[in-house]
């Protein structure tokens, strides 16, 4: 057996080389933004695994302008790797021939187009990512050559303060900086003096003030005049049927009109419950204006948040006894640690879903819409590596032994029949085709059905955990799936057997009468109610406002 004799330091020796010929065009870590398509030009190489920075909030919007107007014949087929896919450039580059690969984990706005593109062979998929498994994989087998992300501020050292939306940008910037990736920065302003050191100088190659601040998205903003009827009468269930039935203190809302109503509700209704105090008060959430009312009347403990929210600034940090504020004043978001948090940390993940199959298992996929997944998945499952004991943990034992062990609770909230006026209950998932069609290794399933604890619907809850055959799982699906192919199919007499041994509740089985679910109930039923709330703190985006 013999020696290998080589240089470890290869990687950082071509680093070093790449940084020394761009030197001409740098002022220390700083470049002119006139010259960071040369930049771009000059650091990365074809095929090179590039990490831009697209959340589902924070842009960096320049970067990605500017990637778009390299030359296909220096820079081509770079393996993209992006949380989220969220602006048209973002897949504009794979039509130049500049990238040819993608990992992402959410791709929203661009869902269709996605789809298209991998139909037509424009795009080769890599796979679909949980954003915690995205991250972790930065670090194992996806470490990036390049990164480009955003921040607020830096001061002349190159000290990067990212602020109110910090969110995934340190993770990012850490796994390319200790494996001699090259990191790039666009920031809003250069200052003397940084309100508080979110990146050290020292992880960042090459710094350009941009031409405007990066593109930053309202997205977990839900206007109460838009929340109905049916979602406080499914709230009202939820509330009483899951969160006060099983203790939940601390979980995680996703977002949607539904999740909107429990939040406008806690303050009520959870108020005429005599809830306060009992239930929902540690949260792993994004700042939901929506769950003002629930703070400001003491419901609440704690909120770390993933990300922040426009218009939420100013409220966030004069609450710093609920929010994670720094000295500064500013929240620090913290996408991977909240991600974390909501995986191990919280009883109950409740959320939304646009499929569900007879088994339970659903999934945000659909024919000619590659939509991803985002953090639902890692959320949305009971980890198995928990040793922590709650009272909701420990409540999803049914049958006790000497090495019982709890259950997160995973609640999916859905009306029986979509906005698109197609039923929400499939017999099976259109995930299994898009599979074959996107060339994936498995079905992108969004959360499966046996880490699902229970389904909420306009017509009842379906307590899943408590059923002991997969028949007895589809046949409480069935119950509460309404007029929908699956609905048809339930009987008078299963219903009958299912709402006696409590594994189906119907509004009227938990007290409630359907003619009570009215928008009065609401703690706030128009943004503007929101902003007194909050004492005139909350400044929502313009497009919200309904005052001039």
């Amino acid at each position: 057996m013999s020696k290998v004799v080589r240089s470890w330091s290869q990687k950082r020796d071509k680093k070093l080389e790449k940084l020394k010929k761009v030197g001409k065009w740098l002022d220390g870590k700083y470049v002119d933004a006139s010259r960071i398509v040369d930049i771009l030009e000059a650091l990365m190489e074809p095929g090179a695994r590039v990490v831009l920075e697209g959340d589902n909030q924070k842009q960096a919007s320049f970067l990605s302008e500017k990637l778009l107007e390299v030359d296909p014949g220096k820079v081509h087929d770079l393996h993209m790797i992006m949380s989220s896919i969220s602006r048209p450039e973002h897949l504009d580059i794979f039509e130049k021939g500049i990238a040819g690969r993608l990992d992402f984990s959410y791709s929203g706005s661009q869902s269709l187009r996605i789809a298209q593109m991998i139909e037509d062979g424009r795009l080769k998929l890599g796979d679909i990512h949980t954003y915690l498994e995205l991250f972790g994989r930065l670090f194992i087998d996806l470490i990036p050559d390049v990164v480009l992300v955003a921040a607020d501020k830096a001061d002349r050292e190159g000290n990067l303060y990212t602020g109110f939306n910090t969110e995934e940008t340190p993770t990012i910037v850490e796994a390319a900086a200790f494996k001699d990736g090259i990191v790039i920065v666009q920031v809003n302003e250069i200052v003397d003096e940084l309100p508080r050191t979110d990146i050290p100088a020292s992880w960042v190659d090459v710094i350009v003030k941009a031409d405007k601040p990066y593109a930053l998205e309202a997205l977990f903003t839900r206007d109460p005049q838009n929340i109905t009827e049916l979602h406080i009468l499914m709230g009202m269930m939820a509330i009483k049927g899951i969160y006060s039935k099983h203790h939940v203190q601390s979980l995680n809302h996703g977002i949607g009109f539904n999740t909107a109503a429990i939040e406008l509700l806690l303050p009520t209704y959870g108020e005429e419950l005599g809830l306060k105090g009992k239930i929902a008060k540690h949260w792993a959430l994004n700042p939901h204006p929506t769950l003002i009312p629930a703070i400001e009347s003491g419901w609440v403990e704690s909120i770390h948040s993933f990300g922040g929210e426009v218009g939420m600034e100013k409220y966030i940090a004069a609450r710093p006894d609920v929010f994670f504020v720094g000295k500064d004043g500013t929240m620090r978001s913290n996408r991977a640690m909240g991600q974390v948090a909501g995986q191990f940390a919280v009883d109950m993940f409740i959320g939304s879903t646009l499929q569900i199959d007879p088994l339970g298992n659903s999934s945000t996929v659909t024919s000619g819409r590659l939509s991803g997944f985002g953090g639902a998945p890692n959320m949305g499952h009971d980890p198995r590596g928990r040793r922590h004991a709650t009272k909701a943990w420990l409540d999803m034992i049914e049958h006790p032994h000497e090495l019982s062990k709890g259950r997160k609770l995973v609640v999916q909230m859905v009306e029986t029949y979509g906005a698109n006026k197609k039923p929400v209950f499939v017999d099976s998932l259109d995930a299994v085709k898009v599979k074959d069609e996107s060339g994936l290794a498995v079905t992108p399933v969004m959360i499966y059905g046996d880490d699902v604890t229970h389904v909420v619907t306009e017509e009842g809850i379906a307590y899943l955990y408590k059923t002991d055959s997969i028949e007895e799982r589809k046949q409480a699906l069935a119950a509460i799936a309404g007029v929908s192919p699956l609905g048809m199919k339930s009987s008078e007499s299963d219903v009958s057997r299912l709402r006696d041994s409590g594994i189906v509740a119907y509004p009227e089985d938990l007290g409630i009468m359907r003619r009570q679910a009215k928008r009065s109930l609401l703690a706030a039923q128009t943004i503007n109610d929101l902003v007194d709330w909050s004492d005139g703190l909350y400044e929502p985006p313009a497009k919200f406002r309904s005052w001039s």
